[in-house]
């Protein structure tokens, strides 16, 4: 018989054998870990929302969970997650995209500080542009948002300083960027703060090149500071509530998608202690044969949360007897609280996404009812896409997905 490449190939590279014949639940598109996270490995976790998920289990399982950023000591726990300490290593809410991850480590080292640097509302309060709803209904004042800034930066130093293992998920592609420095925004200004104004703010969808160089920049720094880091890559699952682009959400989305996961192929590959798990895979690929998202085509359901993490758990984490022992000590010895009607993270996760953001309705009638006197044509003809904001949040969801509810979802959100 004659061989060729393919003869031997083993399960995990044939199709019917490694897809189209596994049970459902048990698709695993890891082949090997690169490394694996040890009982007492500090882990960090940042990115888009769908990352809040993989902060939740590595608490709730009892792996050593790196937190820099605590509230103080007079805050209730009910007051925290609305405040969402916890939810992420640092206070820094959702980073969606690669430009803002390496500008958070340049603003937090002092190498960069962006000349839009706080939105004053008319009602006086005070709003951090760079985290617009870390904080419902904004700061005091420009002393009180300095100083938590301040405090903020330290934590975020401290977090990539002594971590082990960070843990990074791409959301977009698309954001909104000062005209006069090129400070990324998480949302477009004026849907959770600020004014949009064309002549001071831009649309940018970024491509493989730009995020294969902000990552490549930020992982330079980041090994500056602290050698010894390895990173976990991954693409969140969750689509685009809106797209700036003159194409239907769909195209974007995949675009989005697509850039996000060939970026992480490239710098997994050229880099060492740079690996990339695939949830992107397991829940949107569609080959699953479970669906995975929840009525609204975006909101990820609990089966997809869970089947996601036990991949990870199965592939990154190390385990052992002693390292199971300690894991369940450290369970035991967390922080007890009564239990809530609500579970608190899918609360903060909510609370951090869409409080303060307008609604769809409320910002198409806006675009229509005040044009402003320095606007500019609009990417999309029948909704103006510059007040869209470039995110992707957790939408809001029946009891039996992960997302937390919005009856009407079509909120605007963070």
């Amino acid at each position: 018989m004659k061989t060729h490449p393919y003869s031997k190939r083993p399960d995990y590279a044939l199709w019917r054998r490694a897809v189209a014949d596994v049970a459902p639940g048990e698709l695993d598109p890891v082949v090997e870990a690169p490394f694996r996270l040890g009982v007492r490995e500090k882990v960090a976790t940042a990115g888009s929302c769908f990352a809040q998920h993989i902060g939740r289990y590595l608490k709730s399982s009892g792996c050593n969970y790196l937190v820099t950023e605590p509230p103080h000591s007079f805050i209730s726990p009910q007051a925290a997650d609305a405040l969402s300490y916890g939810l992420y290593t640092a206070r820094y809410g959702n980073i969606y995209t690669s430009r803002q991850l390496l500008q958070l480590f340049e603003r937090a080292y002092g190498r960069f500080t962006p000349k839009e640097n706080q939105w004053r509302e008319r009602a006086g309060q005070v709003i951090d542009p760079f985290r617009p709803q870390i904080q419902p209904g904004g700061f005091n004042s420009a002393r009180e948002l300095d100083y938590d800034r301040e405090r903020h930066f330290e934590a975020v130093r401290k977090a990539f300083e002594t971590l082990d293992v960070f843990v990074f998920t791409l959301g977009l592609t698309e954001l909104w960027r000062s005209r006069e420095d090129g400070a990324a925004f998480p949302l477009c200004p004026g849907v959770a703060g600020g004014d949009y104004s064309p002549s001071r703010h831009e649309f940018v969808n970024l491509g493989v090149n730009e995020i294969v160089a902000d990552m490549t920049a930020f992982l330079r720094g980041l090994r500056a500071v602290n050698s010894a880091a390895r990173v976990i890559l991954t693409v969140s699952p969750v689509p685009l509530v809106a797209t700036a682009e003159a194409r239907h959400v769909v195209a974007s989305t995949m675009y989005s998608k697509s850039a996000l996961r060939v970026a992480c192929d490239v710098l997994s590959r050229s880099l060492n202690q740079v690996a990339y798990f695939p949830s992107y895979e397991i829940v949107a690929g569609g080959y699953a044969p479970t669906d995975y998202f929840g009525p609204d085509r975006r909101s990820v359901t609990q089966e997809g949360v869970a089947h996601v993490m036990r991949v990870f758990e199965r592939h990154f984490i190390k385990r052992s007897v002693a390292g199971e022992a300690l894991r369940g000590a450290l369970r035991a010895l967390g922080p007890v609280r009564s239990a809530p009607a609500e579970d608190p993270v899918a609360a903060a996760m909510r609370l951090m996404c869409d409080e303060e953001a307008l609604s769809l309705e409320q910002i198409e009638a806006s675009s229509r009812d005040e044009a402003p006197s320095d606007a500019e044509p609009a990417p999309q003809e029948e909704s103006s896409g510059e007040e869209f904001a470039a995110q992707e949040p957790l939408a809001e969801k029946p009891e039996q997905e992960a997302d937390p509810p919005d009856p009407v979802n079509e909120r605007l959100v963070d």
